[in-house]
C-alpha cells in the first residue's frame, strides 16, 4: 500500500508518495487554473507508475483540496504542514510556510500544532507578492533575490499589493537602481513574516517551507531579521505533501 500526499496550492500542486514510513517519490505540477484538472493530470501520472485508489491511502491538503474526488480524505494545511515539519526536524520549531497565496506561521511542540497564524492583508509577505514585483521589475524571482543582495536603502511601505506594485513603478520613474529596489521588495516581505513570527513569542529555531525555501538569500535575511536560526530543505516546499503522506500512512496501520 502507497501513502499519498497531494497539496494543491494556488500556483503549484506538490505530490508525496511514500512506502514504509520513506519517502519513496515526489513531484511538482503547476496548478493552472483548474484545481480539478490538475487532479486529474496527478491521478494519471500516479497510474504511470502503478499507484491507484484501490492500493494507496490517499489525503489531499491545500488550496484546492477538495477538486481531488478521488483522496480518502481531506485535512487542512495547518496539520499537514505541522506534520510534514517533524519530518524534516524532531526539535520544537515555529514553521515559516511561505506559500503563493498566504503565509502560515505554526509553532510545533513535541510534534503537535500548538498555534498557527495566517497573513491577513492582502498578498503581502507571500510568494505571489514576490512574483508581481519581480514582473514589474522584469525579471525571475531568483534574479531579484540575486540583485536584492546587492541592494540596500529602500524601504516599500505599501501592504497591499496594488499599491505596492504602483509604489515600484514611481521608484524605476526616478531612476532608482534596480539592486535597491529589489532589496526593498525581499525585505518588506521579510518583515511582514517576522510581525507574524514574533506573535508566536520568541523562538532559536525556525523550518522555512514553501516555493521560496530553498532560496538561500530570503533564509539569510530572515536569519538575521529574527535574530535566530532558520534551517530549511531541498524539499522544503514539499512540507504539506509530506505530512499529508504521512498522515495516510497512519491510515494504512
Amino acid at each position: 500500500m502507497h501513502a499519498i500526499g497531494i497539496d494543491i496550492g494556488s500556483t503549484a500542486a506538490k505530490v508525496a508518495v511514500m512506502a514504509e514510513q520513506t519517502l519513496t517519490d515526489h513531484f511538482v505540477i503547476p496548478t493552472g487554473w483548474s484545481s480539478a484538472e490538475t487532479a486529474g493530470a496527478i491521478l494519471s501520472k500516479l497510474a504511470s507508475s502503478g499507484i491507484n485508489e484501490n492500493n494507496s491511502k490517499i489525503i489531499a491538503t491545500g488550496y484546492g483540496r477538495v477538486a481531488v474526488p478521488y483522496a480518502h480524505k481531506t485535512i487542512t494545511e495547518i496539520t499537514c504542514h505541522g506534520r510534514g515539519a517533524t519530518f524534516f526536524t524532531d526539535q520544537n520549531c515555529t514553521v515559516v510556510d511561505i506559500g503563493g497565496q498566504d503565509t502560515k506561521v505554526i509553532s510545533m511542540e513535541n510534534g503537535r500544532v500548538v498555534n498557527f497564524t495566517m497573513n491577513d492583508k492582502c498578498s503581502a509577505g507571500t510568494g505571489k507578492f514576490i512574483e508581481v514585483m519581480a514582473n514589474t521589475l522584469g525579471v525571475s524571482i531568483d534574479n531579484l533575490t540575486e540583485l536584492a543582495a546587492s541592494g540596500s536603502g529602500i524601504n516599500i511601505t505599501s501592504m497591499c499589493t496594488v499599491f505596492a506594485e504602483s509604489e515600484v513603478t514611481s521608484l524605476i520613474g526616478r531612476g532608482e537602481k534596480k539592486e535597491n529596489i529589489a532589496y526593498g521588495i525581499v525585505d518588506s516581505v521579510v518583515n511582514k513574516v517576522k510581525s507574524l513570527c514574533i506573535k508566536h513569542g520568541r523562538d532559536h529555531h525556525y523550518l522555512l517551507t514553501g516555493g521560496l525555501s530553498s532560496n538561500q538569500y530570503i533564509l539569510r535575511s530572515l536569519e538575521n531579521s529574527l535574530q535566530a536560526k532558520v534551517i530549511s530543505s531541498s524539499l522544503g516546499r514539499y512540507a504539506g505533501a509530506i505530512g499529508a503522506a504521512m498522515l495516510a500512512q497512519e491510515r494504512i496501520r
